[in-house]
This record gives C-alpha cells, structure tokens and sequence, in this order.
C-alpha cells in the first residue's frame, strides 16, 4: 500500500501512537534523572507528612520531595533518620536543622513545636533536603495502598484497556477482503 493512500484517520492514529510512546519515554527518563528514590540509587526521597509538628510549612497528607546536598546547614528543613540505637530507630522524621553541626550532630525541631527533638542526626542519618511538595497527594497515596484502592486501580486498568486498547481486527483472509 502506498503512503498517499494510507486513510488520513491511521496516519492520524500512528501519530498518536508515536507521540504519546515518545511522550511516556520522556517521562520515565525524567524520573530516573531526578526523581528515583534514593532506595533505588537516585537523588530523591518521598515522605509523606503525619501529623502536626510542621505546620503551617507542611500538613498532615502533604507529600514532600526531598534531595540529597552534600552538606546541610541551619535553617533547612530535612528529611533524616532516627539514629541506629535510639527509640524509633529508622523512622523518618521531617523537620528544620536550629543548630548543631555534622561531626556531633544537629539539633532539629518542628516548626510548630516548642521543643527540640531527642535525636541529633548526623549528615549519614540526613536522607535529604525538602525542597518540593504536593499538598494532599498523601492521601491519595495512602489510600491506592488499601484493598479498595488496588482493587479500583485493577477495575479501572481493566476498563481503560477494554476501551482504548480494543482495536478490532478483521478476522477474514488477505483474498476474501
């Protein structure tokens, strides 16, 4: 078949294709570039924000970005671990360095609590620097880990693929067409 009579609605639907393939691609470079979690080798973490000790910077179901710097400094709001040995070990806590130093360890405090943490992370316990959020999303994250959050992504997966992906082919041999 030649290209001119190719029908105008294919050549239109191969474009499609092609844009939306190029499209997914460069989305998923993006996100190995600058958005892979730390987990998986890259340069970000993800925290969603429980609780109260943050605001009004962050809230409960803010979800925040944040990168790994090489050094941190005074006034920054980071995401650390709690210390290996110390009660709640591992657990992620986002809250704003007020003093300290690397060597010893800073001295972190929420912005909306009086107190200082018990915890003096050093730059090794420091998973990175908040740097980005998305108000909410949490809670929709939250929620896709549920049972009816996995079953409603299934059933619509489902329901996209039957409605979009469904193109008929013609079931009669290249001489009967």
């Amino acid at each position: 078949m030649e290209a001119s009579a190719v029908a105008p609605g294919k050549r239109r639907s191969s474009v499609l294709r092609v844009a939306s393939l190029g499209l997914t691609a460069a989305v998923v470079v993006f996100w190995i570039m600058f958005l892979r979690p730390v987990s998986l080798g890259g340069p970000a973490d993800y925290v969603i924000v429980s609780g109260h000790s943050m605001e009004p910077t962050f809230h409960t179901g803010d979800v925040v970005f944040a990168f790994e710097q090489h050094s941190y400094r005074r006034g920054e709001i980071v995401v650390y671990r709690v210390p290996a040995g110390e009660p709640a070990a591992g657990d992620r806590v986002i809250h704003r360095i007020v003093g300290g130093s690397a060597d010893k360890g800073f001295v972190m405090k929420g912005d909306n609590k009086t107190g200082i943490d018990p915890w003096r992370p050093k730059t090794g316990d420091v998973v990175g620097q908040a740097r980005l959020t998305v108000p909410d999303a949490g809670i929709v994250l939250l929620f896709m880990r549920t049972s009816l959050g996995i079953a409603l992504v299934a059933g619509m997966t489902t329901l996209l693929i039957v409605l979009v992906g469904g193109t008929t082919r013609s079931l009669a041999t290249p001489a009967e067409r």
